[in-house]
């Protein structure tokens, strides 16, 4: 199977949503798609992005744009990682082993690369250059509280990197003058891994582009997902149009 769905290529806004954290599918070739996780492991967030492809789907559609949608689990390889991090395949994560996983050696992690990594970079990076004025937004989601810690606050958060910070700050400006949200900014992750998906397609060829992850308690059903992507499809396109040319 391909390493990533497109939707809605031919859209012709300047718009790319994307979705690395789409889906917890664990593909035959590893391990006979299966990591030695019970379903209720594979169903939390140290699979996949809870509800964030139905949001990136809905947004998609609302600003006539393509979206690309990972279709391997972030256990199998992480698509939002660079090829050298540390955490590009995982062990343990957030407090579990992941048992098909704790013998990986360095061929395994360059077929994984070679199967499932890569081709989605590659599909991305076409996309991405199908227009010179490409704005990329990746939707992820983050969960209410990791185990053992604090619940999260937020509802939204917008994670920027220093390098450009062009149209995530005014976003965040945009959405804390809505009363009822309650908004990150770089929360609750730092917003710059070197060699991530924004660094890797936006930061190095100077795209403009934002990530935006929404706490995945809001974002279960799809009426939910519908509504926050008409939420924050009119949001997005006013931060672009005030943007300098």
């Amino acid at each position: 199977m391909p390493a990533y769905e497109i939707l809605g290529e031919d859209r012709a806004s300047r718009w790319l949503v994307t979705c690395d954290h789409a889906t917890n599918r664990v593909p035959d070739d590893v391990n006979g798609g299966d990591l030695g996780l019970p379903p209720e492991e594979m169903g939390r967030h140290i699979a996949y992005d809870l509800g964030a492809a139905g949001v990136a789907r809905a947004l998609a559609e609302r600003l006539d744009a393509p979206a690309i949608l990972s279709d391997f689990s972030r256990l199998v390889i992480d698509p939002n990682r660079g090829e050298l991090d540390p955490t590009l395949v995982m062990k343990l994560y957030d407090g579990t082993i992941i048992p098909a996983n704790r013998h990986v050696d360095a061929h395994e992690v360059e077929r994984r690369l070679n199967t499932l990594h890569r081709p989605y970079h590659a599909a991305l990076e076409r996309l991405a250059a199908r227009r010179p004025d490409t704005v990329i937004v990746a939707i992820h989601s983050f969960t209410p509280r990791l185990n053992g810690r604090s619940p999260r606050p937020w509802h939204i958060g917008v994670l920027h990197s220093h390098l450009d910070t062009r149209f995530s700050l005014p976003l965040i400006a945009r959405l804390q003058a809505e009363p009822d949200l309650c908004v990150g900014d770089n929360q609750p992750y730092l917003g710059h891994l070197p060699g991530d998906a924004i660094d890797r397609h936006a930061l190095q060829t100077g795209r403009q582009n934002t990530l935006i992850e929404l706490r995945h308690d809001l974002i279960r059903t799809e009426a939910e997902q519908q509504a926050w992507a008409d939420r924050l499809a009119p949001i997005l396109t006013e931060v672009l149009a005030a943007l300098p040319a």
